[in-house]
């Protein structure tokens, strides 16, 4: 049986953890387009785990 990969997905304060920055510039980020997309459940916002560390990647190999 196959492993399925599981992206979780995390709120802003689990972004925060990863990503050392406000909540207004993590949104300001994601509007100018230089943050992965946040995706909307309900009225939850959540951006996917795997998203944030392409995004993390990208920064170190710049």
């Amino acid at each position: 049986m196959n492993a399925v990969n599981q992206d979780r997905l995390l709120n802003v304060k689990q972004v925060q953890a990863l990503v050392p920055a406000s909540r207004v510039s993590i949104w300001r980020w994601e509007k100018a387009g230089k943050f992965p997309k946040s995706v909307k459940l309900g009225g939850v916002i959540r951006w996917r785990e795997s998203d944030i560390q392409k995004w993390i990647s990208g920064l170190k190999a710049a």
